[in-house]
C-alpha cells in the first residue's frame, strides 16, 4: 500500500522530512478495523511528533490522526461496524497512523461519518471534536442541553486561540450544546470573522491585553464574568492573566505544552486547571474508552441535523510527501485558519 511517512524526526525544511514509500497491507484482528482511509487532515500534534519522535533504525514512522474512510475488514470480536461502513476518527497515538491507503483503529474510537459532508469535510472534525468535547465536559464538567433550548446559562467561556481548529468546533459545540457566552480571542480580520461565522458571542485580540477588553465588555453589559477559560495555545503567555480574569471557582482547560506554570496563582481564587489530552482514553486503554466513539455518533448526528458545520479551512490536494509538507509547514507557521485537508491517493 502506498504511505507517507520518515525515518528520522527532521525540520520540514529538510527533504527527507516526509517521503512517499510502500508498506505492506495490515491485517484486522480482535476489535480492529481495516479503513481504505479516503481523506485526512492535519493537526499540530502531527508535526510535533515528526520534529521529535524517530522511529525504530531502518523503519519508517508513519504519522496521522485523522481520517475519514471505508471499514474493508473487521477482527473476530468488531461488534459496532461491518465492511463498507463509512467511518470517521483520530485513532491512537501510539498505532501507525492514517497517512497511509489502509490502517488499523480500534472500533472504540471511531464514529459513522456524517451522511451530510464529504470524506475531505468530515476529515477536519474527530481529533479536534474529541478533544473540545472532552475539554467542554469531561473537564469542564458543562450541563448538556438540548440544541432547541434557548435561555442562556450564566457561564462565559474565554476561548483562546478560537480560530483554530479545536476553536473551530469547540465554539459550535458550545453554543449547541451549553448555552454558555462564547468570548473568542482572535487578531487578524480572516480570523475574526471565521470565529463570528461559527457562533462567537464576543471578539478580543490577544495580541493586546484581555483583561481590559473583557472588562469593558462586561461595563457595557455584553458578557458576564468570565467562568472558564479554554487555553488552545500559548498558555503560558496568558497564565497569569487568567487568574485575574476568572470568577472564584473557575477553570482553566489547557491543550498546549508550557515549559512551566505558577499553579500558586490560582489558589486565592480556589480555580482549577485541567489538561486535555485526547488521546489519554486510547494510550491507557480507558474503561471508557467507547466514549469517543459514542460522542462521535452524537456529533455526526448534530452535523446531519445542522447544528455543527464543518471546520475544513483549506483543501490541499492529494495525500502524498509533498502536500502534507506543505500542510506541516503552513501549520508551524500558526497563521492556519480552520483545518488542512488532504484527500485521494
Amino acid at each position: 500500500m502506498k504511505a507517507i511517512g520518515y525515518r528520522k524526526a527532521r525540520p520540514i525544511t529538510d527533504n527527507d522530512a516526509l517521503v512517499d514509500i510502500e508498506l505492506p497491507q495490515p491485517i484486522a484482528s480482535g476489535r480492529d478495523l481495516l479503513v481504505k482511509v479516503k481523506a485526512v487532515a492535519v493537526n499540530p500534534v502531527d508535526y510535533k511528533i515528526r520534529q521529535n519522535v524517530s522511529p525504530t533504525a531502518g523503519e519508517y514512522k508513519v504519522i496521522g490522526w485523522d481520517a475519514v474512510g471505508e471499514v474493508v475488514a473487521t477482527g473476530e470480536d468488531v461488534t459496532l461496524f461491518q465492511p463498507g461502513d463509512q467511518v470517521y476518527y483520530a485513532g491512537d497515538l501510539t498505532r501507525s497512523g492514517s497517512n497511509a491507503e489502509y490502517q488499523l483503529v480500534d472500533e472504540r474510537v471511531v464514529g459513522h461519518k456524517p451522511n451530510s459532508l464529504s470524506d475531505a469535510e468530515a476529515a477536519a472534525l474527530p481529533l479536534t471534536t474529541i478533544t473540545a468535547w472532552e475539554l467542554l465536559f469531561d473537564h469542564f464538567n458543562l450541563p448538556q442541553r438540548s440544541p432547541e433550548a434557548e435561555a442562556a446559562t450564566d457561564d462565559v467561556i474565554l476561548v483562546v486561540g478560537a480560530a483554530g481548529g479545536v476553536g473551530s468546533i469547540l465554539i459550535q459545540l458550545a453554543k449547541t450544546l451549553t448555552g454558555a457566552t462564547v468570548i473568542a480571542t482572535a487578531s487578524r480580520d480572516a480570523s475574526r470573522d471565521w470565529v463570528k461565522s461559527l457562533g462567537a458571542d464576543q471578539v478580543v485580540d490577544h495580541t493586546q491585553p484581555l483583561k481590559p477588553q473583557i472588562d469593558a465588555l462586561i461595563a457595557a453589559g455584553k458578557v458576564g464574568p468570565v467562568t472558564h477559560i479554554a487555553s488552545l495555545n500559548a498558555t503560558q503567555q496568558y497564565f497569569d492573566s487568567y487568574a485575574d480574569l476568572l470568577v472564584p471557582f473557575g477553570k482553566i482547560a489547557m491543550i498546549d505544552d508550557p515549559d512551566a506554570l505558577n499553579v500558586m496563582k490560582l489558589k486565592s481564587k480556589s480555580l482549577s486547571l485541567h489538561i486535555e489530552f485526547m488521546f489519554a482514553r486510547a494510550m491507557h486503554q480507558a474503561a471508557d474508552l467507547d466514549a469517543q466513539h459514542q460522542l462521535l455518533e452524537r456529533v455526526a448526528a448534530l452535523v446531519d441535523q445542522g447544528y455543527i458545520r464543518t471546520t475544513a479551512g483549506k483543501h490541499l490536494g492529494v495525500i502524498n510527501a509533498e502536500n502534507l509538507k506543505a500542510a506541516h509547514a503552513e501549520l508551524e507557521s500558526g497563521r492556519a485558519v480552520g483545518k488542512i485537508v488532504l484527500e485521494g491517493f
